[in-house]
């Protein structure tokens, strides 16, 4: 029965006309980045490793790809919220939820549908525009992360996560208050890492102690830092240390621990979902 509803509410997400805009501005990204990437290469090869010790090729790539991340998690969590806000709430309040429960349908499977239908393709648009980044780095200056794939999950797992938090605040709260309180969520993420980068420069470990209960209690933070971590894992020497310097000074090591914690994650919170969800009159 899941499968079948999910298979509904994917061509549901894939017929609404936000993707014609997603695409639209996706190629606007990527063609952005591109430009980026170009001019950043042109200039590190003209200083030609000019910082002994420091591989240009690496910070200069590293630095960019790093940067790409945030905005494609960023555009990922905007669809995957979009795609969520409104599934329950703001279907019952708009008569269209009412007629599906009322045939064999239990709201867990729908709320399930849901979460599977909005992961695959939240999911799925993280790791293409991943992979597109990743192919446009590669080819203008010939540089690559050191663990692409982990790198591409953390991701793609981290707007799973957003969309699970987003589909159980659509029981309780109307898509405009949904939407808010989730954007909300993914800033005090943000915010934590920062913390947690400006606990470490200063030593302060009441700030890095905080940075680290709140990015586990959001993982779609830790994730994010995993992911930023993995891009120059394998990387040795003053060059790792000059990019921990830079915009990846928030990259943590987070350990296979860090994806069971966040597949818990999602099930705790949809089990909440769906508890809120049985007691609430549609």
């Amino acid at each position: 029965m899941i499968g079948v509803l999910a298979t509904f509410a994917l061509r549901e997400a894939l017929r609404r006309r936000v993707f014609a805009v997603v695409a639209v501005l996706s190629v606007g990204f990527l063609a952005l980045y591109a430009l980026g990437v170009w001019q950043a290469f042109d200039i590190a090869d003209d200083f030609g490793g000019g910082f002994r010790g420091i591989d240009a090729q690496v910070v200069t790539g590293a630095t960019m790809f790093g940067l790409s991340m945030f905005g494609t998690l960023f555009l990922g969590a905007v669809l995957g919220v979009f795609l969520t806000l409104g599934v329950v709430r703001g279907d019952a309040e708009r008569g269209l939820l009412q007629p599906v429960l009322a045939r064999p349908v239990s709201r867990d499977a729908l709320l399930g549908a849901r979460l599977l239908a909005a992961g695959a393709v939240c999911g799925g648009y993280t790791l293409a525009l991943y992979c597109a980044a990743m192919a446009i780095t590669g080819a203008i200056g010939g540089w690559w992360p050191d663990r692409p794939f982990s790198t591409g999950l953390s991701l793609a797992l981290a707007v799973i996560v957003l969309s699970a938090i987003s589909l159980a605040g659509s029981v309780v709260m109307s898509a405009a208050a949904n939407g808010i309180a989730v954007f909300m969520t993914f800033g005090a993420g943000l915010t934590a890492g920062l913390l947690g980068q400006i606990g470490r420069a200063l030593n302060s470990d009441t700030l890095t102690r905080v940075s680290d209960v709140t990015t586990w209690l959001l993982p779609f933070e830790a994730l994010y830092q995993s992911a930023l971590a993995d891009l120059t894992a394998e990387t040795v020497g003053f060059t790792r240390f000059a990019l921990q310097l830079g915009p990846l000074g928030g990259a943590r090591e987070g350990g296979p621990l860090l994806y069971v914690w966040a597949i818990a994650y999602v099930a705790v919170v949809m089990v909440a979902a769906a508890a809120a969800f049985r007691r609430r009159d549609v």
